[in-house]
């Protein structure tokens, strides 16, 4: 009875995951669809509830984005090339539509150069998904324990310098596929990267609308969340400059 019932409820279970997969795909589908004919504003809507049940793909981002940018909505569809970007960077539409969205933003701020091997370790980070490192950690973790124990119990000479330095090499890739896998994990589902999101708003002394007025800033200015107090962030902005913006007035990517 009791096996029957785990059957019954993993069938269950199983229904609705497929149920919820052909969903997606119709919206996504109808989106495209509406996309197609013009109806800007319906692929949007599509798309965005699809986006609000949780799922995450570039594609979907990437979609949304070019709706809203065919609204004319230039805050919106920044932001959305910007996720889409973090899940696939080397993708050349996501890099080029973000990049047109961009010159259509008001600010402009002398950015701070980064360094090289910094841009380069963000970019291997992106490469592969936060799962995907995790598990080439795991794996390449449970190598090293085998030819650990090669080394070990192994009475040959040759084998036991096999084993030292596979034993080696795999731990090396271990702790790097972990340390990458975090990076992907910050920059991808704890961003502090944001999106200005109102028409202007002005950069405050203080986490107060009393205090001194710093700068202004327009819609679609991306800037580095610092900290946060009641409703206000600190942001930092490319130039290294910082203030204090309302919560609403922004986005997280």
């Amino acid at each position: 009875m009791m096996k029957l019932r785990t059957l019954l409820i993993l069938l269950m279970v199983l229904s609705v995951n497929l149920l919820s997969q052909e969903t997606t795909e119709e919206k996504f589908k109808a989106g495209a669809e509406s996309f197609s004919s013009g109806n800007y504003e319906k692929a949007l809507e599509s798309w965005v509830d699809i986006y609000r049940t949780g799922y995450r793909s570039a594609e979907l981002e990437y979609n949304i984005g070019n709706a809203y940018f065919k609204l004319n909505n230039i805050p919106g569809a920044i932001l959305f090339f910007e996720r889409a970007y973090l899940l696939k960077p080397g993708d050349e539409n996501i890099n080029y539509n973000l990049q047109i969205a961009r010159t259509l933003v008001v600010d402009r701020f002398e950015e701070i150069p980064e360094l090289f091997f910094v841009r380069w370790y963000n970019l291997l980070a992106l490469s592969l998904s936060t799962n995907t490192w995790a598990k080439i950690s795991i794996a390449s973790f449970i190598l090293c324990l085998l030819f650990l124990s090669l080394y070990f119990y192994t009475s040959k000479y040759k084998l036991k310098v096999l084993g030292f330095w596979l034993a080696v090499l795999f731990f090396i890739v271990s702790i790097t596929s972990l340390a990458l896998s975090l990076r992907n994990k910050n920059m991808v589902y704890d961003s502090k990267k944001a999106i200005i999101y109102s028409p202007a708003v002005n950069g405050k002394s203080s986490p107060d609308s009393s205090g001194t007025d710093l700068f202004v800033l327009h819609e679609g200015t991306k800037v580095t969340v610092e900290d946060e107090v009641g409703e206000w962030y600190e942001i930092r902005l490319s130039d290294g400059n910082k203030g204090w913006i309302p919560v609403s007035s922004l986005e997280i990517i």
